[in-house]
């Protein structure tokens, strides 16, 4: 897998010379608008890994934005992509506590049984204290 520091290409960023920050800041932020135009106009590529290891997608489920997160898929990103430590968006919503992002990724048929490279399905990483998330999972809880 190749590394790039910014998902727009030479090409494609007209003649402000993007950073890997900017791309991703609009992202971590949320700003929707910004990143459907990008996406409209294809200047950025969903399945590119950051310098952070991880993709777009990776990216907004850790800001915990639904909305991000769904944007995203609709202009195809792919739930079940993997970052550089093979966690997948479903990993990291269970990891960071996000049950709205858990649902919707499930509704969308993201796999519970993929590992990570340390073997870990996405339910493994859930905290004992977010009944939310184990409820979703149908884990035990113990209040």
């Amino acid at each position: 897998m190749k590394y790039f520091q910014c998902p727009v290409d030479s090409q494609t960023r007209g003649n402000k010379a993007f950073t890997q920050q900017e791309c991703g800041d609009y992202v971590r932020h949320g700003e929707l608008e910004r990143i459907g135009l990008f996406m409209r106009a294809r200047r950025v590529s969903l399945d590119t890994i950051y310098h952070s290891g991880m993709a777009a997608m990776h990216e907004a489920v850790l800001t915990g934005n639904l909305e991000c997160v769904k944007l995203l898929v609709k202009h195809g990103a792919d739930i079940h992509q993997r970052d550089e430590e093979g966690w997948t968006p479903l990993h990291m919503a269970c990891s960071d506590g996000f049950p709205h992002i858990a649902r919707y990724l499930l509704s969308l048929g993201a796999d519970t049984e993929l590992v990570n490279e340390c073997g870990e399905k996405p339910a493994d990483l859930i905290e004992r204290d977010n009944k939310e998330l184990l409820e979703l999972f149908c884990l035990a809880v113990n209040d």
